[in-house]
């Protein structure tokens, strides 16, 4: 399929839905006159290519070459784009197998990416497997309650990084999931695994206290987990304060809207995440004047 055509048959998973909150009261209310786009992706899980044209849910849909072409027409749109992932870049298809990752990590360097987090499958190939896709990334691993310091990961990740796109200063931490359970022992070694919600709140404040005007978080929790006490983005966002908006992985969630959690501080938060293998690229814009629009695009 040309460009052209492509672009011509993209479809929204779900109209723009206007969202009127008093999480970004304050921005939306300031004498700051930029507009922000924010594309997200998550769970990707090594699929480059589309899924066949006889998939029984998905067919024909996805593939790398698609969100290339997508993310380069939204950026000619819009002035003030980010582009970020929230983990398990890796693992789901031969090409992990056949490049340990390096494919995958160039590809969304090609992409433009500008941050990420890690996912539990991430770690597949182990610290050094790691360290060696992540050769090739032209943008930041953030990983604030992952402890490398006892790794040969140390120095590698973030715990956040500050973009400044127009008027707007934007804040952006990941938080990842437990390990133990999920990964062996042998892939993360001396990795220590901080708690979420006091990473979260302490990253959150300091970046706060940085100047920041929208605070992002990159989870890769999950999204909710009805009758159990596991930290997920829902509760991160009820526990927490000062974040705008979490965009989560992990659980493969199909949200057609984003929900809205209240914070600690009576805010309202906003949690978005796009199911897995890139079959969708997640958009948020924040029009200071205007408010902000949420909308799922199918990749297909």
């Amino acid at each position: 399929m040309n460009r052209r055509k492509f672009l011509q048959n993209i479809t929204l998973g779900s109209g723009a839905v206007l969202l009127s909150f008093n999480g970004f009261g304050q921005l939306l209310s300031s004498k700051k006159s930029s507009k922000l786009t924010i594309l997200h992706t998550n769970d990707t899980h090594s699929n480059i290519d589309p899924f066949p044209s006889n998939h029984a849910k998905f067919p024909g849909m996805g593939g790398v070459s698609r969100r290339h072409a997508l993310i380069q027409k939204i950026r000619q749109d819009e002035e003030h784009v980010l582009l970020l992932d929230c983990g398990d870049i890796f693992q789901g298809t031969p090409y992990f197998n056949m490049f340990n990752g390096e494919l995958e990590v160039k590809l969304m360097s090609e992409m433009g990416y500008d941050a990420a987090t890690m996912g539990n499958h991430d770690f597949d190939i182990g610290l050094e497997g790691f360290k060696k896709a992540k050769r090739h990334a032209k943008f930041s691993f953030l990983c604030a309650n992952y402890d490398f310091s006892e790794t040969i990961l140390s120095g590698e990740t973030k715990s956040f990084e500050i973009f400044q796109k127009g008027d707007l200063k934007i804040g952006v931490f990941g938080i990842g999931i437990e390990l133990n359970g999920l990964v062996t022992e042998n892939n993360y070694g001396k990795t220590k695994y901080l708690d979420p919600i006091t990473t979260a709140n302490s990253v959150a404040k300091e970046l706060k206290q940085k100047g920041c005007d929208l605070i992002i978080c990159l989870s890769h929790l999950g999204y909710n987990y009805p009758d159990s006490t596991r930290i997920s983005d829902r509760k991160l966002a009820q526990q927490t304060s000062n974040i705008d908006i979490i965009l989560g992985g992990h659980t493969h969630t199909f949200l057609e809207k984003p929900t809205i959690e209240i914070n600690k501080k009576g805010k309202s938060v906003l949690i978005n995440q796009v199911g897995y293998a890139g079959l969708y690229l997640g958009r948020i814009d924040i029009d200071v004047e205007k408010g902000v629009t949420s909308r799922r695009i199918e990749l297909k």
